[in-house]
């Protein structure tokens, strides 16, 4: 289990306690900024899933790829931003591709 996915379960957790409170207190804004820990923890143990899973297929891979492939995931933990919007562009790309046919 990846850092970002413990640390994202915390924070799920957080931001589920400060919502409940704001909705307790009548707390509009502390209610709003638990939603969104809530949803930014979401995201977390999301990309921490994904890196598990490519960890996996990296353990896997042919010998002959496995250390491209450990440059990649290494890159992909150091920059979590930047992979996700290349992961993400690159899925447009491929679906707006299938949609021509």
């Amino acid at each position: 289990m990846t850092d970002q996915r413990i640390e994202g379960t915390a924070t799920q957790a957080g931001g589920k306690i400060q919502s409940s409170l704001g909705a307790l207190t009548d707390n509009p804004k502390l209610e709003i900024k638990g939603r969104l820990n809530q949803a930014k923890g979401k995201a977390q143990d999301l990309y921490g899933q994904a890196i598990d899973g490519l960890d996996r297929l990296v353990e896997r891979a042919p010998s002959d790829i496995k250390e491209p492939a450990r440059t990649g995931l290494e890159f992909a933990r150091r920059k979590p931003l930047l992979t996700t919007a290349i992961v993400a562009g690159v899925g447009l790309l491929l679906a707006g591709a299938g949609r021509r046919r």
